[in-house]
């Protein structure tokens, strides 16, 4: 095992091992002041400049996180802009679609009415004009009638007939008339 002089070596300050070679106590402490020293330097030159640095870095990433979140908000507020938008677009389209239908409604009612008094118009006139032709016939009539009738009584004048004969003419002179019309 180790020797009590063995242990007490490896213990002592006098003999601090670091890496391959030794250091003594007084290069320990002429390290350390030098490390001080020098930390006292760094801290009135750099560290301000150093910490500035940092505190830039900081608030620039601050500033950008800001940015994202408020960038996110900006597009969630968009969103539902275009939602509202869409939305809006949408009951237009529908109000549209129902006014395109009520003015084919109203326009498929005008073309039936308008449809239906022409009819009646064109049923009116017809009727009209058969009024007419019936009236133009009875006075056709009536005058063939008294022809007939004044053509008549000259043949009776002329010669006295008896029912057959008197029948017989009618029948002639009816017939005479139908071929001429």
């Amino acid at each position: 095992m180790y020797s009590s002089k063995g242990v007490k070596a490896l213990y002592s300050l006098d003999h601090l091992v670091l890496g391959a070679g030794s250091l003594t106590l007084g290069d320990a402490l002429f390290q350390l002041i030098t490390f001080l020293i020098l930390l006292y330097f760094l801290r009135k030159v750099a560290w301000d400049k150093l910490v500035g640095m940092m505190k830039q870095r900081e608030d620039h990433i601050a500033n950008e996180i800001t940015a994202a979140e408020q960038s996110n908000v900006e597009a969630k507020g968009l969103v539902e802009e275009q939602k509202a938008l869409l939305k809006e677009a949408r009951t237009e389209a529908q109000a549209l679609v129902e006014s395109a239908k009520k003015v084919a409604e109203d326009q498929k009612a005008d073309i039936v009415r308008a449809a239906q008094e022409e009819s009646a118009r064109l049923k009116e006139a017809a009727r009209k004009e058969i009024i007419q032709e019936k009236e133009q016939a009875v006075v056709a009539l009536r005058e063939q009638v008294a022809s007939l009738s004044v053509l008549i009584a000259s043949k009776v004048i002329e010669k006295e007939l008896n029912e057959k004969d008197q029948q017989k003419l009618i029948d002639d002179y009816v017939k005479q008339v139908g071929e001429v019309r």
